[in-house]
């Protein structure tokens, strides 16, 4: 392999964050995508206004408040239904590829690990859910720095932890502002644009651009 490890983001990159509401779509009605995304978006903004005002609260209450607001954006969907999404996003589907990737990646000696603002309790149901725990070596929680990306002590987690310089290090990652981080840090980097969104932060940019995680096995 080219690298030492292999890091991955978790939520938009091994899970796919719309789950929650995809899985009850028939009884959310038709403005179920609007409240995913209102959702998640809240639930970013949150991490990074909270890091900067240093008032951290872990992801799972980020994640809470972040639905809470998205129910009042959109009042066409039943309040209801708050605990059943909840409920689901602690085992949201991974992608398709992912578990075939990890694996052929960890068969040729890589070491691999979960970098994630996501609360240790959130990662671990995630992984155990989707099968991927008995492949990863460890997962990283910013809940141990308590600020959230694209702070750089969070990317130095994997470095300190696992000794290694930053350019020993292959990060993936959806969110384009995470790969930005990243690459400030000194890791390589791959944004896996799944959603083939425009390119940004063009002063850091990504080692390479992939549509899934698929490619990562073949350019290594």
């Amino acid at each position: 392999m080219r690298h030492a490890a292999y890091i991955f983001d978790a939520y938009g990159t091994l899970f796919d964050v719309h789950a929650a509401v995809r899985r009850h779509a028939a009884d959310i009605g038709p403005d179920g995508q609007l409240l995913s995304e209102i959702w998640r978006a809240k639930q970013l903004e949150y991490s990074w206004v909270r890091t900067l005002m240093g008032a951290y609260l872990d992801f799972w209450q980020l994640t809470e408040q972040a639905l809470d607001f998205a129910f009042r954006k959109v009042p066409s969907v039943d309040p209801a239904m708050r605990s059943k999404l909840l409920d689901a996003y602690w085992r949201l589907d991974c992608y398709p590829e992912v578990p075939a990737v990890l694996r052929n990646l960890k068969d040729n000696g890589a070491r691999l690990a979960i970098l994630s603002n996501g609360s240790p309790a959130m990662l671990e149901a995630a992984t155990r859910s989707a099968g991927l725990d008995l492949i990863l070596d460890e997962i990283f929680s910013v809940d141990s720095v308590r600020r959230f990306k694209t702070d750089q002590s969070v990317y130095d987690l994997v470095a300190s932890s696992w000794r290694l310089y930053p350019e020993a290090i292959s990060f993936q990652s959806s969110n384009r502002w995470d790969i930005a981080g990243a690459a400030k840090f000194g890791c390589r980097t791959v944004w896996i644009n799944r959603a083939d969104q425009p390119d940004e932060y063009r002063d850091l940019p990504p080692s390479l651009i992939l549509p899934s995680l698929e490619g990562l096995v073949t350019i290594g």
